[in-house]
């Protein structure tokens, strides 16, 4: 049958197999339209191009491929007339065969040719498709970007991350369509630090904003947002690649962005759940959705957009003694479920965390707030995951307006979130800390130009929020700033993008740019042969390096730096010089501290991370135009 040999083959032409095993039609429809569009281009004759001539060949070669196939029909046909048992104890000349047996075996013979033939031109036809696919990149118009970013939300408040309970039915089917990347960090496990990142592609240790409040102050010294407005993410969209760019949300700056410069549309929701607007109580979730659909509906339509869903949910409001306070209607949502309480999160875990950590920590005293009595914990966490399924409505609303509108297939799609949370392991709530509860959060990415073979898989990659506006800036044609420290996502889910094999003639120079823009790769640790490094020209990163600084005095949140590698976790606590060190392969609750093992093997691994984290860190702080 023809079918098995073409039906896996996407043809951009429009090519497609009509099921019969005797037909190939074959439209270009796609790709006059393309032409029609490109008024500025010649018009050639109608076999000048590329995809007319490989139309027309293609038409030829089906007819020739069916003649091929009708003989390889007739010569299995034939054989299979007499079991194949039987004909290896058997003369030529048995049931009247004569010589006929052997012009069967060359029959067969010949088959086998002509089905090798079969095989290099279905491999010349797929590199044709793969020239073509590329041809179509480059003529792709400029695509939309949507962000939904959703606040202290870790990894597996997701169905699709396995989570028992949680309801999230349009983030599974968004990661069905897409990858869902299973090990993506954040660098900083904090609200306002973690957008900082987010709209500037940098650390902390270089963009420098750890206040909380505008005029806070750290040493004497006034922190702010020191990344000048022309470099943010938004005000490259707007003015370098001519995007309509809206934030309907949570800003989480508290610093005042020049509107012009930055925004189409703007509108900052933070710090509430419920409120009186207009006559109207909203719920913060509905109020974000309404804003985005606003900016969808009004935004200019002749350029492509940026939008920036900024939920506050599943934030808690801090100081409510009712902490999560759900829509009206999400109430009866998970009345009859047991929430399972985490294997982490017992007296003896507390116990374990440093001698610093006290009733006077903030982690401890939010545990106090949502997690000290196991009804406390029931009803807490049943209204965290009813405003967690309140975001993936507000998600499904908006992709079916991008559906209706017809522009929902050159959507890049990205669902993620500013920081993960404790939900009561290690005797803890709310963020901060380098503990993978907290630095773990979703991110799952659906794009137009994904590879087929990626479409409803899992990565593993150590992926991290300063990658975002890497990402964001090259679907939009733009390269990274000399300043930004993260790669583009997409090469790890294109086929012939650097992460994933070859790269073509045609990518190689894109892809080389939006991967580097000159800026330099680190040299690998010392330690591990090679296989611990912060990524190069033809591998994605193996560890990274986390940091949070001490919020308002040590006691309350002491600052906290690590070094993250999949085998073991380095921590290092330096308001008191204390670390440790975790072994996440047999320990992946960082239970067991191992700083004062006698292993030689644990006493090895501690000084070969701690080596590595100092230089990690100093060139986290340095200004070096590098990767990490």
């Amino acid at each position: 049958q023809i079918g098995p040999l073409l039906s896996p083959l996407r043809l951009p032409l429009g090519l497609r197999y009509d099921g019969s095993g005797l037909s190939l039609l074959c439209t270009h429809r796609r790709h006059m339209e393309r032409r029609r569009n490109t008024t500025t281009m010649a018009r050639p004759s109608p076999l000048s191009s590329l995809p007319a001539k490989l139309a027309l060949g293609l038409t030829l070669l089906s007819g020739a491929l069916v003649l091929i196939l009708f003989q390889v029909h007739k010569a299995s046909h034939f054989s299979s007339s007499v079991p194949s048992g039987w004909v290896e104890d058997m003369p030529y000349d048995v049931g009247g065969m004569g010589e006929g047996g052997r012009q069967r075996d060359l029959d067969v013979d010949e088959s086998e040719e002509r089905g090798e033939r079969i095989r290099r031109q279905r491999e010349m036809l797929e590199r044709e498709a793969e020239i073509l696919e590329e041809e179509e990149e480059v003529e792709r118009q400029p695509m939309n970007v949507i962000l939904f970013y959703a606040d202290d939300w870790r990894h597996d408040t997701l169905g699709a991350a396995g989570n028992p309970v949680v309801k999230t039915p349009v983030l599974d089917a968004l990661a069905k369509e897409g990858v869902r990347f299973t090990e993506n960090c954040v660098t900083t496990s904090i609200c306002w630090v973690s957008r900082a990142t987010l709209y500037s592609g940098q650390y902390l240790a270089r963009h420098h904003f750890e206040m909380l409040g505008r005029g806070r102050t750290v040493n004497r010294t006034e922190m702010k947002f020191e990344v000048p407005q022309n470099e943010t993410i938004y005000s490259l969209l707007k003015q370098k690649a001519n995007y309509s760019v809206g934030h309907a949300g949570k800003l989480g700056l508290w610093v005042e962005l020049d509107k012009n410069l930055n925004f189409d549309f703007f509108v900052d929701e933070d710090g509430w759940h419920w409120r009186n607007m207009g006559g109207k109580m909203w719920h913060i979730t509905e109020k974000n959705t309404a804003d985005a659909l606003r900016f969808l509906a009004t935004r200019d339509k002749s350029k492509p957009f940026f939008l920036n869903v900024a939920y506050f949910a599943t934030h808690a409001v801090d100081g409510d003694v009712r902490q999560y306070m759900p829509q009206n209607s999400s109430m009866s949502m998970y009345e009859d479920d047991t929430i399972p309480v985490p294997v982490t999160a017992t007296e003896e875990a507390w116990r374990k965390m440093p001698p610093f950590f006290g009733d006077g920590n903030e982690g401890r005293t939010r545990w106090r707030w949502r997690f000290d009595t196991p009804d406390k914990h029931q009803s807490m966490m049943k209204n965290y995951y009813r405003m967690a399924t309140e975001v993936d409505t507000s998600v499904g609303v908006l992709l079916d307006v991008l559906r209706n509108e017809g522009v929902l297939n050159n959507t890049l799609i990205i669902f993620t979130t500013d920081n993960g949370n404790f939900h009561a392991e290690h005797g803890l709530a709310d963020k901060w800390y380098p503990h993978q509860e907290s630095i773990r959060v979703p991110l799952i990415i659906k794009d137009p130009r994904m590879s087929r073979e990626f479409v409803g898989t899992t990565n593993d990659h150590f992926t991290l929020n300063i990658d975002l506006a890497a990402t964001i800036l090259a679907a939009a044609g733009l390269e990274p700033l000399p300043s930004m420290m993260g790669r583009d996502m997409s090469v790890l889910y294109r086929k012939n993008a650097a992460m994933n094999g070859g790269v073509t003639a045609a990518q190689s120079h894109h892809i080389a740019s939006t991967a580097t823009n000159n800026r330099r790769f680190l040299d690998p640790a010392s330690d591990g042969g090679g296989k611990y490094h912060s990524g190069n020209e033809g591998a994605w990163r193996t560890e990274f390096f986390y940091e949070h600084p001490m919020h308002s005095n040590p006691d309350y949140i002491p600052a906290s730096e690590a070094l993250v590698r999949k085998d073991y976790k380095y921590f290092y606590w330096p308001n008191f010089r204390y670390e440790q060190l975790f072994d996440m392969k047999n320990d992946p609750g960082e239970m067991n501290d191992l700083f004062n093992s006698t292993n030689p093997v644990h006493q090895a691994k501690l000084k070969e991370m701690r080596k590595r984290f100092v230089e990690l860190k100093m060139m986290a702080h340095s200004d070096l135009s590098i990767v990490l």
